[in-house]
């Protein structure tokens, strides 16, 4: 690759581990297709001048930091833990993680930790120290490198860590006694590449592909047929974006209308609207939808 590519390509940093199949996915869905073979940690994307590497998400923070890569997905854990400024560009929500402190049930009275010295085993020391000090505990940190939950009791009193279920907390004996932050996989970018305005442009429409899923993620497309002295009843009580499709049948006095409702209003929306008088009602996914 000669360096004026490399110069001029957006520099895209994808996480390793558990988030990189949700992002994968995600990008597959935006028709962004994605190639890898096994131990590839340099995939390609099929976008014009995209460069991509596969980092730790800690690592995708330094380097979008240091200005090697331009675009970087990564936890905003891990933002609050370097405590630094990148520009968040979208919050795909995917990955959600809670970053808690825990401790061994028989440690606790009534839910509380004892009024004494503390051991905190934690991958977030930052993020740890402020929790400590806001609370006013008296507690030494030590600062993990994974498998954080095992160190309760013999080397910890209790631990700082993210949690998807709770299910390897509980694994391990382990009680949440407070929740510092929530966290979901983001799409950061470095302040120089959106200070170049070639750059910006085209990090803009890639972010409008990936929102173009994620709004058609939350969304289903309702096709259904109704006469005329219902229609207002009907069209009042759809939940679209903006307005209603609206289209006049061959059968005198009858309207085909069609939006993009709320995934979730479904099972609510569906047996209220044929009270109301819709018919033929079909329900479609759509791949992408941009408001």
């Amino acid at each position: 690759m000669s360096p004026k590519y490399e110069l001029n390509s957006i520099r895209l940093a994808l996480p390793k581990g558990r988030m990189f199949d949700e992002i994968a996915k995600l990008l597959q869905d935006a028709n962004v297709g994605i190639r890898q073979t096994e131990r590839d940690y340099r995939p390609r994307i099929s976008l014009d001048d995209y460069s991509v590497k596969i980092l730790k998400p800690r690592n995708v923070i330094g380097m979008l930091l240091a200005g090697a890569r331009d675009l970087g997905f990564a936890g905003n854990d891990w933002i609050a833990e370097s405590n630094v400024e990148l520009v968040e560009l979208l919050d795909t929500g995917l990955n959600p993680v809670r970053l808690v402190a825990a401790a061994p049930t028989d440690l606790l009275t009534d839910g509380r930790l004892p009024d004494r010295e503390l051991i905190i085993a934690s991958e977030y020391p930052e993020l740890t120290k402020r929790w400590v000090a806001s609370n006013n505990l008296n507690a030494k940190i030590l600062t993990t490198f994974g498998a954080t939950e095992v160190f309760p009791p013999e080397d910890a009193d209790l631990i700082v860590d993210n949690t998807s279920s709770g299910s390897t907390l509980r694994a391990n004996g382990l009680e949440i006694v407070a929740e510092l932050m929530r966290s979901t996989t983001r799409l950061f970018a470095s302040r120089a590449a959106m200070e170049d305005q070639g750059k910006a442009t085209r990090i803009n429409e890639f972010v409008l592909l990936l929102q173009s899923v994620l709004h058609a993620r939350q969304r289903v497309m309702l096709d259904l047929n109704v006469a005329h002295e219902n229609l207002d009843a009907v069209v009042q009580r759809l939940p679209c974006l903006k307005q209603p499709t609206i289209s006049g049948l061959n059968e005198n006095g009858w309207y085909a209308v069609r939006a993009a409702v709320p995934r979730n209003d479904l099972n609510r929306l569906i047996p209220d609207l044929k009270t109301h008088g819709a018919s033929g009602i079909v329900v479609t996914r759509p791949e992408q939808i941009i408001p």
